[in-house]
């Protein structure tokens, strides 16, 4: 491929842009750094002050905080078209101040679940307007480079908000959420900052139209069979966001990362089982190499056929969260980590491209509001897999319990009768709560945490759950490449 100089991207990108870019950017901030640390806010056992749910209860709520958040701007994509980008973004903004401090202040299952759905719904309505607004600002020969710059920005996001959140949960856990919820607001006064683009024809469609519209467009074979692909690969990305958390928590050893780097001291965090980099810590390395290199490897592959340098990404992905996965060792785990971003800046932003391109002029809003299909039925199937997966073969809690039933006298030490084998009576036959569970173990057997997780690593070997979520990232990759060859021979979507 020849060389081809490349101008600045404010040579070409407008003033609406950078600004739509910014709030996307604070909005990202907020989110991600909540979303780095509610799981283990949600359930980790260990956690002080954490609701200390099981982890079917967590894959229950990602798995509609998935459906809420990625299905609605589906529909709210062509409201967005309709009613305005800036009033669809107004609306949004207001709904998710209201999520957040609904996270911060409800402690029952069903109070936390209404809260993480009001910001879901709040978030799907914030991605079409953004995302629509930002396409009418583009043309076909910038558009590699915009998307580019914007997924670079929604990482830098991404890059702060973990460490903030990090701090703000040392204070208390209500500071991540009341943090989080004034970050957004700053969303509001940006959007006096540009005049919003109109595609050149009021949309004059009534609401019920808009509905028919949206949802007559998506069933087009060639589109259904990107989504439905493209489901696949997500459901396995967004294991490393949502369960690694806890796996890094539970299983990882970080201490000689944080020996050998020279890493703040509020980075770290003191477990049963030793020294640990903060988990939110090691997973922002996926946000930093996003930062540091999107941008270069958007332009290095503007010309390669999108689907291509998807399919591409994806294989990467997947050797990534195998690598990832299988490994107790910080540093391994970081290997991982490179392997799996570097396929997310060649999979990410190419996503939106293609279907910018395929959308006409006046469905851009509906369009990339489809894109969030398959980040919800992915997330949606992928988190309740989680929760069963983890909760019966991860958790190490759970898997603690188990050990004391099955390889320690503690039963018959204390009279507490026969373990009949089911999960669901562990914790009432043995008398033993999640949270107490490890250290119950390691005091049975006379041994360090250390010691005990490495027992329960190899007993029960909790890393086996990643060879199901790459085997769905494979399957996906393997869909792609016959999709990618079907798809040169389509004219205006050889692209």
């Amino acid at each position: 491929m020849s060389a081809h100089p490349v101008s600045m991207p404010s040579a070409k990108l407008g003033r609406a842009f950078w600004m739509l870019c910014t709030m996307e950017m604070w909005e990202r901030l907020a989110y991600y750094g909540m979303r780095v640390v509610v799981g283990i806010y949600i359930m980790q056992a260990d956690e002080p002050g954490g609701l200390h749910f099981s982890a079917a209860d967590k894959g229950l709520i990602y798995a509609w905080w998935f459906v809420f958040q990625s299905f609605l701007p589906t529909f709210t994509g062509g409201l967005a078209d309709r009613y305005g980008y800036k009033n669809t973004i107004a609306a949004s903004v207001a709904l998710k101040i209201v999520g957040y401090v609904l996270m911060a202040t409800q402690r029952s299952f069903w109070g936390f679940f209404i809260g993480t759905m009001v910001l879901a719904v709040g978030t799907a309505q914030f991605k079409p307007g953004i995302q629509g607004s930002l396409a009418q600002h583009m043309r076909a020969e910038n558009a590699s480079k915009g998307w580019g710059i914007f997924y670079w920005l929604v990482n830098v996001g991404a890059v702060i908000g973990p460490p903030l959140a990090g701090v703000l949960r040392g204070w208390s856990w209500d500071w991540v959420f009341y943090g989080c919820a004034a970050i957004v607001s700053l969303n509001f006064l940006m959007l006096f900052t540009y005049e919003e683009k109109t595609h050149g024809q009021a949309d004059t469609r009534g609401l019920g139209e808009v509905f028919w519209v949206t949802l007559k467009d998506f069933f087009q074979p060639r589109l259904l069979a990107f989504l439905v692909i493209m489901s696949g690969f997500w459901l396995m990305m967004y294991q490393l966001w949502d369960l690694h958390p806890n796996f890094l928590s539970d299983w990882v050893y970080s201490g000689s990362v944080a020996e050998t780097l020279p890493i703040p001291e509020s980075w770290t965090e003191l477990k049963s089982h030793g020294l640990l980099v903060k988990q939110e810590n090691l997973l922002n390395l996926n946000a930093a190499l996003i930062v540091l290199f999107v941008i270069p490897m958007s332009v290095a592959v503007a010309r390669m056929r999108t689907l291509s340098a998807m399919l591409g990404g994806m294989v990467v992905a997947t050797i990534g969260i195998l690598v990832a996965g299988l490994t107790q060792s910080g540093w391994v785990f970081l290997a991982g980590v490179v392997f799996f971003s570097i396929g997310e800046m060649l999979t990410g932003p190419k996503k939106n491209q293609y279907l910018a391109l395929i959308a006409p002029p006046d469905k851009k809003g509906q369009y990339l509001g489809y894109v969030n299909i398959p980040v919800g039925l992915g997330g949606f199937v992928g988190s309740l897999l989680a929760g069963h997966l983890y909760g019966t073969r991860g958790d190490k809690a759970v898997l603690a319990q188990r050990y004391l039933a099955e390889h320690t006298s503690y039963l018959r030490a204390r009279e507490l009768g026969a373990w009949d084998g089911e999960l669901d009576s562990l914790e009432r036959t043995l008398g033993v709560a999640r949270p107490e569970a490890f250290k119950t173990l390691m005091s049975e057997l006379g041994q360090s945490g250390a010691d005990v997780t490495n027992l329960l690593w190899e007993t029960y070997q909790p890393f086996t759950i990643w060879y199901v979520f790459a085997a769905i990232g494979g399957a996906s990759v393997v869909a792609l490449y016959f999709y990618n060859r079907a798809a040169r021979s389509w004219g205006h979507l050889n692209q």
